[in-house]
């Protein structure tokens, strides 16, 4: 799925730079202290973990439905610029995943996202648990 045909994520104008999502510094997106929403980073980064799920397994797309069943976020300094969404899962995170979907058509893995500022400081970090099914 291409992430531009999401509505919210399109409400939010979120980039897609090839394989990295991010989100502009612009009014109609800031909270009360005229910093990033929380909200709105938190839509970056679930989209961006979204994005690294699909492209960590190209062969089960179209093939599988992933949901979001978990996820945690700490917010650690204020987004007063463009935003940039990293994700990573650990190798062994990987070899479990497949392991358990090889074996029942479904599994669940957890993807890390950082989100940094313009100046590359870590504004926001994250960790979104994915449920994977094969399609019935």
């Amino acid at each position: 799925m291409e992430v531009a045909n999401i509505p919210f994520v399109k409400s939010l104008e979120i980039k897609q730079d090839n394989k990295t999502l991010s989100l502009q510094y612009k009014e109609d997106i800031l909270n009360h202290i005229e910093t990033i929403h929380a909200g709105a980073q938190f839509t970056l980064a679930e989209t961006q973990s979204g994005v690294f799920l699909q492209n960590l397994f190209p062969e089960l797309q179209g093939r599988v439905i992933p949901l979001l069943r978990d996820s945690k976020i700490k917010y650690k300094k204020p987004a007063q610029s463009k935003i940039i969404a990293k994700a990573s899962v650990d190798e062994d995170v990987v070899v479990k995943f497949k392991k358990q979907f090889e074996k029942r058509g479904r599994g669940s893995i957890e993807v890390s996202v950082d989100i940094y500022d313009a100046n590359d400081m870590l504004v926001c970090e994250a960790s979104f648990t994915w449920f994977v099914s094969v399609v019935i």
